[in-house]
């Protein structure tokens, strides 16, 4: 491909080389510029490119997109955003695949996994659809899985991925968009259809520095949508309706465009009357929790966004299946529940205890930890609220990174002071799920809460393989055996 078929789009300061030159692909790692290669040079957080623009010239690289005049012999196009020329580069380079799907957007701090798993259901049962899914629990084109290491992929390979999609025959993407992505031009260049805000609570502060920037980060996929659907009864939701620049509907327990009546709780999902309009529609969605009723509304809104009849949404919802470690429960061998959950923020912690407290006989027993290298001050704040809503309370490690996990356990038990709530302090997460079900009492319900999907442990720069659905069931088989 030209070099001025790449540049399309791009806000160019300076152009320092051919546009006829001939770019056989986009990388922003010297290590891969391979030979004809427009390299990319991207100012990070722990190394800035410029340095290693040499490196890529030597491997091949044909071009440099770059912020500074680079010191290297080598052709160059100076850019005021070298993460935002990434991003359009590579729409440019793969075709802009996204302009051949319908593209919808989920973002928020909870619930994005289970709401995109539930809207791709809809689209595949209803209107017949192709579906890739983009998001923390991995990609999917269609059936077909791919592992993935971050909710949103860097800009190059999410364009690739949607060239994929296009090229497999998706029709339709739905993926997690993080504010993450949405700060560093990640998803720069696409257009979509519908773009859904589920909530807003403490997370992220740690790259964000303020809640008030965390939802500027959030609002930035709004101006890019043709519609949206925004939870209303979330604190946020005017901050993101101001933003937002597109017809919305909005969601609520009472008030908004579409609302919920009539909501059961049970054990075993949660079942509402939608309302929208003059219309309504009995839901039944087999995932407990309250929460779980909000997810059902944004995806009944995504699904009106995009032509769906309320009864056809209700009729999915039916049939929708939970996600690998959204309130899955971990089969066990007595009267008693072990729940594996991702909440690893305050808003999602409260959420699934208030949830599963409804449902409890016994005691509601949370196990959990927090994540190190991350926002220290939510760490007291989910000590606090543990103790105040469950019975007993194991505080453990979850991915303690380069942090020493004892460390960040007395940053959490400092928000459990002033609580009489029982608790124990076990370090290793393994051997703190076997004190749990080993002193479970009949009836508990034991919420293994932070690390859901995840099937490994993050200690100081090694990934450890470490599963919570094999460590219960290995403890389950020791206890057979020592029957």
């Amino acid at each position: 491909m030209k070099l001025s078929q790449l540049l399309k789009g791009l806000d160019i300061v300076e152009l320092a080389a051919p546009p006829e030159l001939e770019i056989s692909d986009v990388a922003y790692d010297s290590r891969k510029a391979s030979p004809g290669a427009l390299f990319t040079a991207i100012r990070g957080f722990e190394s800035d490119g410029h340095r290693f623009i040499a490196q890529a010239a030597a491997n091949g690289a044909a071009c440099v997109l770059c912020e500074e005049r680079p010191e290297a012999d080598i052709p160059y196009v100076r850019v005021p955003d070298s993460r935002l020329a990434l991003a359009l580069a590579s729409r440019n380079f793969f075709g802009d695949p996204g302009a051949e799907m319908t593209l919808i957007g989920v973002t928020g701090t909870n619930g994005k996994t289970t709401t995109t798993y539930l809207v791709k259901h809809l689209l595949e049962q209803k209107l017949g659809a192709t579906v890739g899914l983009i998001g923390t629990n991995g990609n999917m084109i269609g059936s077909d899985f791919l592992p993935t290491e971050r909710t949103t992929p860097e800009s190059r390979e999410l364009q690739e991925l949607l060239r994929e999609m296009a090229d497999a025959g998706c029709t339709h993407v739905v993926m997690e968009v993080s504010s993450h992505s949405l700060v560093l031009h990640r998803v720069a260049g696409l257009r979509f259809a519908v773009g859904v805000f589920t909530n807003l609570t403490q997370d992220h502060l740690d790259f964000h520095k303020s809640m008030e920037a965390y939802a500027e980060a959030k609002a930035k996929l709004f101006p890019m949508c043709e519609r949206a659907v925004i939870n209303l009864d979330d604190g946020w939701s005017g901050f993101m309706l101001e933003r937002c620049g597109c017809p919305a509907i909005t969601f609520s327990e009472s008030d908004g465009a579409l609302t919920a009546r009539s909501i059961a709780l049970s054990s075993s999902g949660v079942e509402f009357t939608a309302a929208y309009g003059d219309e309504s529609a009995r839901v039944k969605l087999g995932i407990p929790g309250l929460f779980s009723v909000y997810n059902a509304l944004g995806v009944i809104g995504c699904g009106l966004s995009l032509g769906v009849s309320l009864a056809d949404c209700a009729d999915s919802l039916a049939s929708g299946k939970g996600v690998k470690g959204r309130v899955e429960v971990v089969p066990t061998d007595g009267d008693y529940t072990v729940l594996i959950d991702y909440a690893h923020t305050p808003d999602a912690l409260e959420n699934v205890l208030k949830s599963m407290r409804a449902v409890t006989r016994g005691r509601l027993v949370a196990l959990f930890g927090c994540g190190g290298d991350r926002d220290r001050t939510k760490r007291p704040i989910m000590g606090r609220i543990a103790a105040e809503n469950a019975d007993l309370v194991i505080v453990t490690s979850d991915n303690p990174r380069t942090e020493d996990p004892e460390a960040i356990i007395s940053d959490i038990l400092a928000g459990m002071e002033h609580t009489d709530t029982p608790r124990e302090v076990i370090c290793s997460r393994p051997e703190a799920i076997e004190w749990a079900i080993r002193n479970h009492r009949p009836g508990d319900v034991i919420v293994l809460a932070g690390k859901g999907h995840e099937d490994y442990q993050i200690v100081g720069h090694e990934k450890r393989h470490m599963d919570e659905r094999e460590i219960v069931a290995d403890i389950l088989r020791k206890r057979v055996g020592d029957r």
